[in-house]
């Protein structure tokens, strides 16, 4: 499967059906190739686009961690805090929370995708439009440089000699694959950079301990930390980027 949220792919490809590119069936069927099955999705976001809407942002939100999330009643994000993403219509209100699993026999599995959809509040056309991928990306880089200089601190090599460093490469190749076209260039350079790191960060976290338990403890709130940031980041950069193919905001390339 991508390494990028199913989450933040709908969004660009949904926003670029919207924006008259693709036909929106096609947008879902591209946005999430690596799934066998999705359901609940298009209904939601062509009611959406009949009704108006030009944009569909991302949110990727983890507990003590919903500042992306529109507002809501509570279940939006309790749901969204659950499945670790949603997307959302920022001008109407309303979102889509996936929930992924694998479906079949034993010996004939796939993957599936069932979005269900919440109400939320609109959000301010002040609030997405602060969202600058330069500054993003500027903001990350500094924060991965502050956090490899603690790390680095640690003085340990727990992946050497073992197939882990190959594998958290595999793991983190964070490519172009599952995105729209002609997106806006800061905007795909933070994409990018936030999803590999979010991808490194959550597959250091699934590695048993390997350190002392100081030394341990240290690592995983740096990674935990890594991922918080990352992702938020990643968020943040998919929906300029989402508003930048919509036509709501002017990027250089």
């Amino acid at each position: 499967m991508s390494t990028l949220p199913a989450s933040v792919r709908l969004a660009l490809w949904a926003t670029y059906a919207y924006a008259g590119h693709v036909d929106l069936s096609e947008a879902v069927r591209r946005a999430l190739p690596d799934l066998d099955f999705v359901d609940g999705a298009l209904e939601p976001l062509q009611l959406w686009a009949d009704l108006g809407e030009q944009v569909v942002c991302v949110a990727l939100p983890r507990p003590g961690q919903i500042a992306t999330m529109p507002l809501s009643d509570g279940e939006l994000t309790k749901a969204a805090t659950v499945a670790g993403e949603c997307v959302f219509v920022p001008a109407l209100g309303g979102a889509l929370v996936p929930t992924i699993d694998v479906f079949g026999p034993e010996g004939d599995t796939g993957w599936q995708a069932t979005w269900q959809r919440f109400d939320a509040a609109p959000v301010p056309v002040h609030q997405l439009a602060a969202l600058d991928a330069r500054e993003i990306d500027r903001s990350l880089r500094a924060h991965v440089l502050d956090l490899t200089q603690e790390l680095n601190s640690l003085d340990v090599t727990p992946w050497a000699g073992s197939s882990l460093r190959q594998e958290a490469d595999d793991r983190s190749a964070v490519t172009t694959w599952g995105l729209p076209p002609g997106l806006p260039a800061p905007s795909l350079r933070a994409i990018i950079l936030a999803g590999t790191l979010a991808a490194a960060a959550e597959f250091g976290l699934e590695q048993p301990p390997s350190l002392d338990v100081t030394s341990h403890a240290r690592r995983e709130r740096l990674l935990r930390d890594l991922l918080a940031v990352a992702e938020t980041a990643l968020a943040g950069a998919a929906t300029a980027a989402a508003q930048s193919i919509a036509g709501l905001r002017h990027t250089r390339s």
